[in-house]
């Protein structure tokens, strides 16, 4: 059905097609399964025209109407979970129940934001002045968002950019397209026209957004090289930016952890979504007091897990999303079989075969400055890595460019919190990994981005602050 299905752009609430279209192919056979419109330069201004046209009405709509139109668009996704679901994994490859938890997600992060206030800070009152600071809304957005979690990283620019008064032109990735354009269909009648527009296109029409002069800000999620490119073309004239980029997250293990219970946490930590999340553990340090323990419990677990097509009940995992990104995994895995490292599992000769599958691949305590040690292959490889001491484990995982995310495991909390306080990312969790709520905040430090999305500052990252100061009125007798 999906191969047969025609999809459509949202520009000013009404289908565009396109002149020309873009394949889009499902990872786990290698199949075409549709077509998506390849936005030209002439649908651009025009959805940025029908944003800018909507913006004013839009920003002086009540917040809380906004927010009810929200409420009513994460209804309409959880009415259509089903197929929509179904549809994202054709595309992106993950396994139904974990397709079903990104659309429920979606909606969950729509209804949060809805219920979210933008406070007014109050600077002075006194009887002479007045002086409070508020936020406003900044104009039309382009959000720009991955492959790997197409839906929910979407929402995550859609939710507060709505709530906070904006208007949106929302780009997928050209390797997932088809289930956003579906959204935007649904949506149409959710949103006054012209306020979500959701365009699609090859490689060409990413830079066209960052440079287009009607766009005001530029929110992205993607690699932290494409990011410095976002950052570049933004800066001719001064468009906002957020950027959310690479992480190569260390994970910690103390050396009195309950090891079983650990290495399966830690699997899913490493290899959820086939290790595609920006906040993958990809670096696992374990102490060498249970290291051999540890590498035995883990590499065990692995060799229960199911691998195939998503759409397939009982998959566990499924497919690397793309043909570019499953080279660039193999390559690493073959930088490491010329450099000779031991191998836990996977790793023995390249894939064969429909699909980009590539089998869960444990690398054993390879060096620190190895390609699987220092670059983020987006992918199922993780290197198992052996430390001695506290010091040690925290400069080796601090000695990276990127500052995404972090874990510490240990049964005790104080110990962890202490480990967790010296980590230069913007999250740490301990015991637990990839809670992520709309309501806190999530930043990377080094070049891992720049800006806030979700929690009170995510919202704030779609306004500028204006601050109206009021003093009483001169009298004569003041003279």
């Amino acid at each position: 059905m999906a191969s047969q299905a025609h999809y459509s752009m949202t520009i000013n609430g009404q289908a565009e097609s396109g002149m020309a279209t873009i394949a889009v192919i499902n990872p786990a056979t290698g199949g075409k399964i549709g077509e998506a419109p390849d936005c030209t330069a002439q649908q651009l201004d025009r959805a940025v025209a029908s944003a800018r046209q909507a913006f004013p009405l839009w920003r002086a709509a009540p917040p809380d109407e906004r927010g009810a139109a929200m409420k009513a668009a994460a209804a309409i996704l959880v009415e259509n979970a089903e197929p929509l679901l179904r549809l994202l994994t054709s595309e992106q490859g993950k396994p139904h129940h974990e397709a079903r938890r990104e659309i429920l997600g979606a909606a969950h992060w729509l209804n949060a934001f809805a219920d979210l206030a933008i406070p007014v800070e109050i600077n002075e009152a006194t009887a002479e002045r007045r002086s409070e600071t508020r936020h406003v809304p900044i104009g039309v957005v382009a959000g720009i968002s991955p492959w790997n979690f197409p839906v929910l990283l979407s929402f995550w620019k859609i939710a507060p950019c709505l709530k906070a008064g904006n208007t949106m032109i929302l780009k997928p990735s050209p390797f997932t397209p088809l289930t956003m354009l579906r959204i935007g269909e649904l949506l149409r009648d959710a949103f006054p026209a012209g306020v979500l527009n959701i365009i699609t296109g090859g490689d060409a029409l990413g830079p066209m957004l960052t440079v287009h002069p009607g766009i005001n800000k530029v929110s992205f999620t993607g690699s932290t090289t494409t990011g410095k490119r976002v950052m570049e073309s933004a800066a001719k004239d001064l468009k906002r930016v957020t950027l959310e980029l690479g992480g190569n997250d260390a994970a910690i293990v103390l050396p009195d952890v309950d090891v079983d219970a650990v290495a399966k946490a830690l699997f899913w930590a490493a290899f959820r979504n086939s290790g595609q999340i920006c906040v993958a553990s990809k670096r696992l340090y374990v102490h060498a007091d249970i290291y051999d323990r540890f590498a035995q419990a883990f590499a065990d677990y692995a060799g229960t897990i199911r691998m195939g097509n998503g759409a397939e009940q009982g998959t566990e995992l499924g497919p690397v999303q793309n043909s570019l990104q499953f080279e660039r995994v193999l390559t690493i895995i073959e930088d490491s079989k010329a450099q000779g490292h031991r191998f836990l599992t996977g790793g023995d000769a390249r894939p064969v075969g429909p699909g980009y599958f590539i089998p869960v691949t444990i690398v054993d305590n390879p060096p620190e400055d190895s390609r699987v040690v220092q670059e983020e292959p987006f992918g199922p490889i993780v290197p198992l890595l052996k430390y001695d001491s506290v010091d040690e484990v925290i400069h080796r995982a601090n000695a990276s460019p990127y500052g995404l995310a972090g874990s510490v495991w240990s049964a005790d909390t104080s110990a962890a919190l202490a480990v967790a306080g010296r980590l230069e990312t913007g999250t740490v969790w301990i015991n637990e990994v990839q809670y992520l709520s709309p309501f806190q905040a999530f930043a990377g430090h080094k070049q891992s981005g720049l800006g806030v999305e979700n929690g009170l500052g995510g919202l704030l990252e779609y306004t500028v602050p204006q601050t109206i100061t009021v003093r009483a009125p001169v009298t004569a007798c003041a003279l």
